[in-house]
């Protein structure tokens, strides 16, 4: 049976989608390098998080302006990004002195984190498989972050980094229960400046030079930071995302857990356990078994809402 030309562009486009979703969960997974690399120039953590979402605010801001009458739709936005904004400085400060790869772990709690809220919060209730996948990722984060892999100074720093899960899994609720009527870059864009909102009053209180990188090098970070890992990934899983659905969407953006782990082994020399690897196959493994489907259910729509809401 001959194959038409329009079945070959689907499938092409199918794989420069997945390709495209690969790449961004990539430029998530490099948030750690320049985090790191700012934070050891002097930066404040909270500086460093208002120069990652300060370009995406400002260059998507039109958006917010041509959605301006879905202002109740705006300001959840806003409070999201405040939510994201504060508690990825706790992300930032803990990837300044604890290993990569468990500060990654931690970090992909936040499907749990997305759970819980959308249970008790919105009366979302999660599915079997659903619970089944939080429980894989609360162990894995057990097994990355216990006493024989983490030094014990370094345990209040990592409880403090789940104040991003929790933001994040906070931001993707009210994506999906709050924005959905909004288009995706104007979602991009109104948490991206909630988030900068928030950390205004925290650039305030500290000194100039906390606010900047001390050198020409410390300022491509910020651009990397800024574009590299937030606004085109961003923009990437915006566009690409619904070509494939949820599921293989999930799959793909997997690939950030890995892509943290080797960033802390290339560039910080960082050695990676195999208790650390195993949590990782863990959370790829939670993640495969969450359902993909375009449901309501935020356990089958936090890999895609998630990161069109800004991931770290």
């Amino acid at each position: 049976m001959a194959v038409r030309a329009s079945d070959r562009l689907d499938v092409m486009g199918t794989g420069v989608a997945t390709v495209g979703i690969i790449m961004a969960s990539v430029g998530f997974g490099l948030v750690p390098y320049f985090a790191r690399g700012l934070t050891s120039e002097g930066m404040a953590p909270h500086a460093v998080a208002f120069f990652r979402y300060a370009i995406a605010a400002t260059v998507l801001l039109p958006f917010v302006w041509q959605a301006r009458a879905e202002w109740r739709a705006l300001l959840w936005g806003l409070v999201a990004g405040v939510a994201m904004g504060v508690g990825w400085i706790g992300y930032v400060r803990a990837v300044e002195v604890a290993p990569v790869s468990t500060v990654g772990v931690l970090y992909m709690t936040y499907p749990v984190f997305t759970l819980l809220i959308a249970w008790l919060v919105f009366g979302d209730r999660p599915g079997r498989r659903a619970v089944l996948a939080a429980l894989m990722i609360i162990a894995a984060a057990a097994l990355a972050s216990s006493p024989a892999a983490v030094p014990a100074e370094h345990l209040p720093v990592l409880v403090l980094s789940l104040a991003a899960p929790l933001g994040f899994g906070f931001g993707i609720n009210v994506l999906v229960h709050r924005l959905s009527g909004l288009k995706p870059l104007a979602r991009i864009s109104c948490v991206s400046l909630g988030s900068v909102l928030g950390l205004l009053p925290l650039l305030v209180a500290t000194p100039i030079e906390a606010l900047r990188p001390a050198t020409v090098e410390g300022w491509w970070l910020v651009v990397g930071v800024a574009l590299g890992s937030a606004l085109v990934p961003q923009m990437l899983f915006t566009v690409c995302a619904p070509v494939i659905g949820t599921a293989r969407t999930s799959i793909a953006g997997s690939f950030e857990l890995p892509t943290m782990f080797l960033v802390g082994w290339f560039a910080f020399a960082e050695p990676v356990s195999l208790a650390q690897w195993a949590a990782c196959a863990m959370v790829i493994a939670a993640i495969v078994l969450t359902p993909g489907k375009p449901i309501r259910s935020i356990a089958g729509n936090a890999a895609v809402g998630g990161r069109e809401c800004g991931n770290g």
